[in-house]
């Protein structure tokens, strides 16, 4: 079994940044992907930024130039660094584990973009 684990979520005003990690923990096995999704109000769990075990990275159109999504597989940590933040960025911010066979899921972690 997987626990993942994110943090740095909060509020911040817009134009600002915010740094979100995900640790890993429990039967660490290695992941086809890890990657961020988000959920706002009313609105259904979206892809927000994914990176692959050879390092190769992906991103949603909103996030392209602002988010940049990196690891430390050393400590079982993937971060996603958000610059620029926008109103339309607030949701829970969600860490999902793709070991091929499964899909994990951590507790999400609320990111409010507001002056």
């Amino acid at each position: 079994q997987v626990q993942l684990v994110e943090s740095g979520g909060g509020l911040v005003q817009p134009g600002g940044s915010l740094r979100l990690s995900c640790v890993a923990s429990g039967t660490i096995v290695k992941f086809n992907a890890m990657s961020w999704y988000r959920q706002a109000p009313g609105k259904e769990r979206e892809l927000v930024a994914r990176i692959f075990s050879g390092g190769s990275t992906n991103y949603a159109d909103p996030v392209k130039g602002r988010f940049t999504i990196s690891r430390d597989s050393a400590k079982n940590t993937v971060y996603l660094q958000m610059n620029s933040l926008k109103p339309e960025d607030t949701a829970v911010y969600y860490c999902n584990a793709d070991p091929g066979w499964t899909s994990y899921w951590g507790q999400g972690t609320q990111v409010t973009v507001s002056s």
